[in-house]
């Protein structure tokens, strides 16, 4: 019997980062590991650049070892889920008019973050939000790995090669390079190692991430 002939799923997906690619965090991050530090005594400038450079769990065993882990996460997700409530956030300049042509199938966001504090960052800002979400909670093992990566493009359908990544800091771009997808960097200056392509911002993005997604003049479809 002739084997059935499967059509493969040809759509282009792209997934971006959120803090630093599509969310401007930077002074809400260092204010809230300011407090963090403030509630340890210890100094805050210090305290913010070992937090940019690691993992929660990772800063609090280098800036604060005689102290509990958990008790010092707790104390961070505390300040944090404040900041959220209280803070003043700003989405990139072509943010809004980016995700708002893209078909919520056609997109996702894969963030280090927790999913009820991106929702929050997104209401203050006016930004849609797709339909898949992978978060911190969502996987084990987070960027560089590229496993965050890989449950997006399967949660949307689609194969890795048909995807396109979205990010600012070394960690995701390594994330999207070792799941096997089209990775382009926005936001920096100097083009992060590895990018197959960079722009200075996410404006100056705009209208090639659109046309890899089939959608350069045919806003609304896909």
């Amino acid at each position: 019997m002739a084997s059935e002939h499967v059509q493969p799923d040809l759509r282009k997906c792209v997934l971006f980062d959120v803090d630093g690619t599509l969310i401007d965090a930077v002074d809400n991050q260092r204010r809230v590991w300011a407090r963090w530090a403030g509630r340890y005594g210890l100094d805050a400038t210090e305290v913010y650049r070992v937090a940019l450079r690691t993992r929660p769990m990772e800063t609090f065993a280098k800036v604060a070892p005689d102290q509990d882990p958990r008790q010092c996460l707790a104390a961070l997700h505390e300040l944090e889920d404040e900041d959220v409530r209280s803070g003043v956030y700003a989405a990139f300049d072509g943010a809004s008019q980016l995700l708002g042509t893209l078909p919520s199938g056609a997109w996702a966001l894969v963030t280090s973050n927790y999913e009820h504090r991106v929702r929050g960052r997104f209401a203050r800002t006016g930004l849609p939000v797709p339909r898949v979400i992978v978060d911190a909670a969502a996987v084990e093992e987070g960027k560089p790995s590229p496993v965050p990566y890989l449950l997006a493009a399967e949660q949307l359908g689609v194969r890795p090669e048909s995807c396109l990544v979205i990010e600012d800091a070394p960690s995701g771009v390594e994330a999207g390079l070792r799941a096997g997808m089209t990775v382009w960097g926005v936001n920096t200056a100097v083009a992060v190692a590895g990018v197959h392509r960079h722009f200075a911002s996410l404006r100056e993005a705009v209208p090639d991430i659109l046309a890899f997604a089939r959608l350069e003049g045919s806003a609304g479809t896909g």
